[in-house]
């Protein structure tokens, strides 16, 4: 079975820095695709950063220069480094990972969230 464990959140000061980890397991990970969601109270799911296979990254605008991520094939793992985090980073953050096939099928991978609480 596909699993997907998320670690490496937590309570942090604002300007401080947390480094989140994606533990890939049951699936082809070199072939995936992986991205961090986050989602805050009262807010939509929003796409923060994704790594191709090919390890091309991007990321949103609200986090780009802070957040980094990255990925590691032979730990089955995707990483995000997020530094001078804000109140406003304050969310569950879960990792996706993604492939498609040759004829569009798209298959993705969910886990189960780590909560990031930037406060003073």
């Amino acid at each position: 079975q596909v699993q997907l464990v998320e670690s490496g959140g937590g309570l942090v000061q604002p300007g401080g820095s947390l480094r989140l980890s994606c533990a890939a397991s049951g699936l082809n990970f070199n072939i995936y695709a992986g991205g961090w969601y986050r989602q805050a109270p009262g807010n939509q799911r929003e796409l923060v950063a994704t790594v191709t296979s090919g390890g091309t990254t991007d990321y949103s605008d609200s986090v780009k220069g802070r957040f980094t991520v990255s990925r590691d094939n032979a730990k089955n793992t995707v990483y995000l480094q997020m530094d001078n985090l804000k109140p406003e980073d304050t969310a569950v953050y879960s990792c996706n990972v993604q492939r498609r096939t040759v004829f569009g099928l798209v298959y993705n991978y969910w886990g189960q969230g780590t909560q990031v609480t930037v406060s003073s």
